[in-house]
């Protein structure tokens, strides 16, 4: 991806596990058709094993060579994103650049099936459930929500504007897992049917998604890498939200 070939480095990261991931998870394989999150999206605030995860995750980055260590920071707006940062960046001695907040790496927005379990959606509104089966994960956008395909454009300006205001920087991102996933597919140039292949593979909370510049362009260093969480209690790779 063009806009983005001027970094040297970027690295994007999960929020670490929320409240929401939580309730999530405690649904599963239950006939519940709400998850039962009381706060709006951007309110969920992380769970005390997300604390301990951007704990985790700050003391990656401290260990990090000085040439590898961010330039800038950007995060969601959401707490659980913005929350993640801010403990990160509190573990490391480096001077951490001043965490810019960008709506743009927001999380995807659901409309009217915020808060429904997929038994939810096809119970209360099997004509979306329906619209979904027949276009796909990638271009389906739920009334008042997005589709996949809406948060590439987004991210496409977002970056945009990163190489401008950071070209040869190195640039973290703290989001959302599909903000990392999405951009994945806006780096590497991916179709529709690789991303939605790799889109199967949940983010895991704080994970390490890095792309280094070769001399040509960006090239993967990792994806969804959770080997500096092996001492912070990690639960399984959790659902989104």
């Amino acid at each position: 991806m063009a806009c983005v070939n001027a970094l040297q480095w970027l690295t994007l990261t999960r929020h670490g596990e929320s409240t929401g991931n939580v309730a999530h998870q405690a649904v599963l394989g239950t006939d519940a058709e709400e998850v039962g999150i009381p706060e709006r999206d951007a309110d969920i605030p992380l769970s005390d094993t997300g604390r301990a995860q951007a704990a985790a995750l700050g003391r990656w980055l401290e260990a990090l060579p000085d040439d590898e260590r961010p330039t800038a920071v950007i995060s969601s707006p959401y707490v659980r994103s913005l929350d993640t940062a801010r403990i990160a960046l509190a573990e490391t001695s480096f001077a951490a650049p001043r965490i810019q907040i960008d709506e743009r790496v927001r999380d995807r927005e659901l409309g009217v099936l915020q808060g429904l379990t997929a038994r939810g959606v096809r119970n209360r509104f099997p004509e979306e459930a329906e619209r979904l089966r027949h276009l796909g994960k990638f271009y389906h956008r739920p009334p008042g929500g997005e589709s996949w395909a809406d948060l590439a454009l987004r991210l496409r300006s977002f970056y945009r504007d990163l190489q401008s205001a950071a070209p040869g920087g190195r640039a973290l991102v703290v989001a959302h897992d599909a903000i990392v996933v999405m951009t994945r597919y806006l780096v590497e140039e991916l179709t529709e049917q690789e991303i939605m292949e790799i889109e199967k593979e949940p983010i895991a909370n704080a994970s390490v998604t890095r792309w280094r510049h070769d001399g040509s362009g960006l090239a993967p260093v990792c994806y969804n890498d959770r080997t500096h969480l092996a001492a912070a209690p990690v639960p399984p790779p959790t659902a989104p939200r």
